[in-house]
């Protein structure tokens, strides 16, 4: 008799590529193989993401592609309670993200987050910050390299808030690092105000640790940046970069930045647009800012029409093209 086969559909950060790994892997152990295409499954599984309403837009319009398909549909992942009613009768279930502990070469150090970005509905979809132990975080590491896995990234809504007794985020990078075998690290996401100069260090010394680093940068304009509870200036976080090049010369940088957030003038733009071209990065996640509810910033007025918001996308874009 052939196997039942699965497909699994990802939306969302690093931290939901880890889950649904883990959701494969069990799959796997529960006898499924992975099917070919869509259209070859017998069980599909969504694992969303409610941070970003482009995400849920993308959800919604899978849902008329799965009514002509026989499958079995479960919805999982990070999902906001009025997205869970929205959904409630387009799945056939809507199932919590399992907690398991399986090896893995993507490893979550930690979850939920205290930071409050006025855009971001993390914290609410995934509670305050709680940081896995750094005994057990090592044990998978050591496992993951046993099984031959040549890279590990450590995932947290941001890393550098990570804090294990006397164990901070630079102390568990020298950790990981000490693990014998030969393999990469990589880790994201960090914060840009509370990236020490320990860690920098940490990093620099490391033959293990690759020298990329994807550091958010969000907005060029103070003002934008007071806006979205991002507690560091533009020049702080130019200074940062500085500091970072400066002992890791042959890093390649890459950020995240929102554009259109409510209120953003053409001159607020300007200004990240500056920075963003002074910064050279290697690459750039833009996203064009779209209101979450349960978020600060869905109580601002959304005001830069969506035509603006994609000529800003643009302009970004083809900076990094020219650089």
């Amino acid at each position: 008799m052939e196997s039942m086969k699965y497909h699994i559909i990802t939306f969302g950060c690093q931290m939901n590529k880890a889950d649904s790994e883990r959701i494969a892997a069990d799959l796997e152990r529960k006898k499924y193989s992975k099917a070919s295409n869509i259209k070859k499954a017998d069980l599909i599984v969504v694992n969303m993401c409610s941070v970003r309403q482009s995400a849920v837009d993308r959800v919604y319009g899978l849902v008329p592609k799965f009514k002509k398909l026989k499958a079995k549909t479960i919805l999982t992942g990070c999902i906001l309670k009025q997205d869970r009613k929205k959904f409630k009768d387009k799945f056939d279930e809507i199932k919590k993200m399992p907690q398991k502990s399986c090896p893995s070469a993507l490893i979550p150090i930690s979850n939920g987050c205290n930071n409050f970005c006025s855009y971001c509905v993390v914290p609410n979809v995934r509670g305050k910050l709680v940081c896995r132990p750094h005994q057990e975080i090592i044990k998978e590491v050591e496992k993951a390299v046993k099984a031959g896995v040549k890279e590990i990234w450590l995932l947290g809504q941001n890393v550098n808030d990570y804090q294990s007794g006397p164990v901070n985020f630079a102390k568990l990078l020298k950790m990981v690092n000490e693990v014998p075998s030969s393999f990469s690290i990589r880790f994201m996401s960090p914060h840009p105000k509370n990236f020490s100069d320990e860690l920098i260090e940490a990093m620099a010394k490391s033959k293990k640790v690759a020298k990329f680093l994807n550091l958010p940068l969000q907005s060029g304009d103070n003002q934008i940046l007071k806006k979205m509870n991002r507690p560091y200036t533009a020049k702080q976080y130019q200074d940062l970069v500085k500091k970072i090049r400066q002992r890791m010369p042959e890093i390649n940088l890459s950020t995240d930045v929102i554009v259109g957030f409510p209120g953003e003038t053409k001159k607020q733009f300007e200004n990240t647009a500056k920075l963003f071209k002074e910064m050279k990065f290697n690459i750039a996640y833009i996203s064009k800012y779209s209101p979450r509810s349960g978020t600060t910033a869905c109580q601002m007025k959304d005001n830069v029409p969506l035509p603006e918001k994609k000529r800003r996308e643009k302009v970004l874009r083809n900076l990094l093209k020219h650089d």
